[in-house]
């Protein structure tokens, strides 16, 4: 027996060192993994806010990670403003009116259709949250051409309402608001406010839609992201430069520049790599600003409903 004993201790005061080096081994594992993919995305961001910097030879001969002069910030936003009679402008502002207009309209639509699915006596409610599913699965291009025709007959090709109309269509976040309002409102608060005579819409007015402030953030937060940077719709609807939005206005700047275009040298205003570099970060900033402001939120509406009490 004590033969024994002494050929199984070693054994059982090895195992935990063993198991402590795996745990750091892991540990350093996954640390060098997550550093390199944050390198990874963090380099195109900096190369992104670096070449505006600098001038074209130098986007092409000089370090990419280099820093040039603040002048070449101030040479890049004079000509991309002087492009078309200063029509940038025009796109931002566009980009702006489009996009609150679809966030105000897709979050509150979005919010009374998942509030309905969820909690109203409507008959073919299962037959609506299949379809919104379904909704959700079908690719936008195959909607190209019936929204074209439907917005053709109703004349508003051209028209700004045809780009806000379209892009308030939000399936994904009535799902959402289905979600939310199944797991955090109790039945029985319906049912309490149904036997004091209150109507479906009261329901919402005033009991849904007071505790759903964490849920219209977050549908705010992804109808915003999702229309902002959105191309192929507007460029369907929009024909006149003076409508377009800022990525649809940017789409033909580039495409009328040598830098993308090397055929086509139809623009006067020396549109080259700074100038590209600086609108691609006129797109992402007011994304990450948004992001910024509405964090906090955004945290709390995606973990509404994960605790049960």
């Amino acid at each position: 027996m004590s033969i024994d004993f002494k050929e199984t201790t070693p054994a059982t005061t090895e195992t935990p060192r063993k198991k402590k080096r795996k745990i750091k081994i892991g540990h350093l594992v996954i640390n060098f993994w997550l550093i390199f993919w944050a390198v990874l995305s963090v380099i195109p961001m900096l190369w992104l806010v670096l070449t505006p910097s600098k001038t074209d030879r130098e986007v092409s001969y000089k370090n990419p990670l280099s820093f040039a002069s603040f002048h070449g910030y101030v040479r890049a936003w004079k000509n991309l403003q002087d492009f078309n009679s200063g029509v940038l402008a025009r796109w931002v502002l566009n980009s702006i009116t489009y996009n609150l207009a679809i966030v105000l309209i897709a979050s509150v639509t979005a919010s009374l259709a998942g509030f309905v699915i969820s909690a109203s006596r409507i008959r073919f409610k299962k037959a609506f949250l299949i379809s919104t599913l379904i909704m959700m699965l079908v690719p936008p291009v195959a909607l190209v051409i019936p929204l074209f025709i439907e917005m053709n007959k109703a004349n508003l090709v051209d028209n700004p309402m045809s780009v806000v109309l379209i892009s308030s269509l939000y399936p994904f976040g009535a799902f959402l608001a289905y979600i939310y309002y199944s797991s955090t409102i109790p039945p029985e608060l319906y049912e309490s406010a149904r036997l004091d005579g209150c109507s479906d819409f009261r329901l919402y007015t005033k009991i849904a839609f007071p505790l759903s402030y964490p849920l219209l953030a977050l549908l705010a937060f992804f109808a915003f992201v999702g229309n902002w940077g959105n191309y192929f719709m507007p460029y369907i609807m929009l024909q006149s430069p003076t409508n377009y939005t800022l990525p649809v206005g940017l789409g033909a700047l580039f495409f009328s520049t040598p830098a993308i275009n090397p055929g086509n040298g139809a623009t006067s205003v020396p549109i080259l790599k700074p100038e590209i570099a600086l609108a691609g970060i006129l797109v992402a900033v007011p994304v990450m600003i948004v992001f910024l402001i509405s964090q906090k939120r955004l945290i709390r509406g995606m973990l509404a409903g994960s605790i049960k009490e």
